[in-house]
């Protein structure tokens, strides 16, 4: 289960509430090209990704086992948290029009904070686009969602993410315990970085 960030931001109710009611509403398709919400006529090509070990095997809040079942209920559980302004999960598609990755963003309103975590097709690992992707993304989250506050995990193992998130520009604050859906537990590196030091890193 994704937690809050370390650092707690008390947002006003006003403010908390114009998060929710910014991730009700924001169009996914500004993130970039062939992203929408996710929705049940996704829940097959869901499977198909995140059957393969090499997508999910590195992340912990994924629905375990990987089933029909259990990703009907993942979709399920993600829109009702979209429609209280608390999560978006979002699913990228080829051009062929099959899903090639999802990114999962957790909100924390009261908080002005969010989380993300996400993967993409093995074929399209190892890129070179990876970076980019994900400073986009991040970028995204703090400009057109508005939070204050960015936390992530990665395994300790997972090297290829964990240079990423350091070249973004986050901050590592030592270790965190990542509590998998059936309540195992990943040791995880964890960063933090402000929408202040994002703009500062990352001038437009």
């Amino acid at each position: 289960m994704s937690a809050p960030p370390k650092t707690v931001i008390h947002a006003s109710p006003e403010a908390a509430e114009a998060l929710r009611e910014t991730v009700r509403t924001v169009d996914v398709a500004t993130l970039g090209p062939h992203r929408e919400r996710a929705e049940m006529k996704h829940v097959p090509g869901l499977v198909k990704l995140l059957s393969d070990p090499r997508v999910a095997g590195p992340i912990y809040d994924l629905p375990r086992p990987i089933t029909e079942d259990s990703v009907t209920r993942w979709v399920a559980e993600s829109q009702a948290q979209a429609l209280a302004g608390e999560a978006l999960l979002i699913v990228s598609l080829d051009e062929a029009g099959e899903v090639a990755g999802y990114s999962k963003i957790t909100v924390w309103p009261e908080h002005l904070s969010a989380e993300l975590a996400g993967a993409v097709r093995a074929d399209l690992q190892n890129s070179g686009r990876g970076g980019a992707g994900m400073a986009h993304s991040f970028g995204w989250i703090f400009e057109t969602l508005g939070v204050e506050l960015m936390c992530l995990t990665a395994a300790l193992d997972n090297v290829r993410v964990q240079k990423g998130i350091d070249a973004a520009g986050f901050v590592r604050m030592g270790e965190r315990d990542a509590v998998r859906a059936d309540g195992t537990v990943r040791k995880s590196v964890y960063w933090e970085m402000t929408r202040e030091q994002w703009r500062q890193r990352h001038r437009l």
